[in-house]
């Protein structure tokens, strides 16, 4: 059985505490938006997972109350940074297997200022769910007082740049890429134009990483309707329609932590994993995707996705990168919407939000940020302790 999504909403993202909003008040204007899209009634939605990190264990519900008290089942959804996508997964699932004919999958968050800590909850690493990752880390690095998640990443920055001779310049063109496309996104957190100079001169939070490489917290909300066809074709929505061509979600193998690497630690087999279950599935590969949204919490991790994803060989992601062939005019368009890094990382949204930006590229209707006959677009969401999503989607 197929899905598709039919609507998309979020709200823009925006620093934490500067939006005199409660989480339900950023949820309802997002799903109210996705159900508009699709001109579908809250009435007619059957399930509701939601996704959130950082508030109480039945923030779905009282999120979605605001959309209406319809009695469905709210299902509260916490994967990390990878929540927002998984909470898309479940809709499909819902969908797919024939349970529901349409669901919403909405996701929110309300953060603090500031750097994350370890874990969801920022707790001491002994007791953090992803204890056993910084376990690594701190075997083959030690432990600075740099901000943990910064940390984590910037040793596999490390690591790449010993291993492949990948530059700093090639890491900050990472970021001058994503802030340069989030120009041209109004719900982007930042829309500020930065040369790679720039972003090399900036704040160091955990060397080679700069501020301008890191994504920052931030509140926001997003949501997207999943139909079945026999939903689809009832409701003359075909021209509203996105096909789900396949998704799949892996978490971590004795791979991740076999190396005792960050690279590996920080989930590149688990993305590795998922795209080579994504292309079996739907008979597409990276070659037939024209616009990417990926999980660019940091810089690096951009680079080890293009390497995962097949877009290069291992250890050629800043040459690819710097060469153009991942912005506009080159071979893919990869975080249009200026990623995590400039567009804002509410972690219960983020799997969402890149969903609906793509879902605006291949309607033909992202505006000045619109990637040119965009027909395929995949996303990629990955949270640490871990779990990694990635989703083909087709016009």
């Amino acid at each position: 059985m197929k899905s598709y999504i039919v609507g998309v909403g979020m709200t823009k993202f925006e620093k934490p505490e500067s939006r005199d909003q409660q989480y339900w008040d950023m949820a309802k204007e997002a799903g109210s938006a996705a159900l508009a899209d699709a001109g579908v009634d809250y009435g007619l939605v059957q399930q509701v997972p939601v996704g959130h990190c950082f508030q109480a264990s039945t923030a779905g519900q009282r999120a979605a109350y605001e959309l209406g008290l319809s009695g469905v089942p709210v299902y509260n959804v916490n994967n990390n940074c990878a929540t927002g996508a998984t909470a898309l997964m479940m809709a499909r699932q819902f969908v797919e297997g024939g349970l529901s004919d349409c669901v919403l999958a909405l996701g929110f968050e309300k953060m603090k200022r500031g750097a994350l800590g370890g874990g969801a909850d920022g707790g001491d690493f002994a007791t953090s769910p992803v204890a056993r990752h910084y376990g690594i880390m701190t075997a083959g690095h030690g432990f600075e007082m740099s901000p943990p998640t910064a940390q984590i990443f910037g040793n596999a920055a490390r690591e790449h740049m010993e291993r492949y001779g990948t530059t700093p310049a090639q890491l900050a063109a990472v970021g001058a890429k994503n802030h340069r496309h989030s120009a041209d996104n109004p719900n982007a957190q930042f829309q500020d134009v930065y040369s790679v100079e720039e972003v090399l001169a900036a704040k160091e939070i955990h060397a080679p990483l700069t501020k301008l490489q890191c994504s920052p917290t931030s509140d926001g909300a997003a949501a997207v309707l999943v139909v079945s066809e026999r939903f689809l074709v009832a409701h003359g929505l075909h021209d509203k329609a996105v096909e789900i061509v396949a998704q799949a979600m892996t978490t971590d193998t004795e791979e991740s932590f076999a190396s005792g690497s960050c690279i590996d630690v920080v989930g590149k087999p688990m993305t590795a994993a998922a795209a080579r279950q994504v292309y079996e599935a739907s008979g597409l590969g990276i070659e037939d995707v024209d616009v990417v949204e990926l999980h660019d919490c940091f810089s690096i991790n951009e680079l080890l996705t293009y390497e995962a994803l097949g877009m290069c060989e291992d250890g050629a992601a800043g040459t690819l990168v710097e060469s153009g062939a991942t912005t506009y005019g080159g071979r893919w368009v990869v975080n249009p919407s200026g990623g995590l890094i400039s567009k804002g990382h509410p972690l219960g949204a983020t799997g969402l939000a890149q969903a609906a930006e793509l879902v605006w590229q291949l309607r033909g209707a992202a505006g000045a940020r619109q990637v040119p006959g965009a027909r395929v677009g995949l996303a990629h969401n990955i949270g640490l302790g871990g779990a990694a999503v990635v989703t083909l989607l087709r016009r």
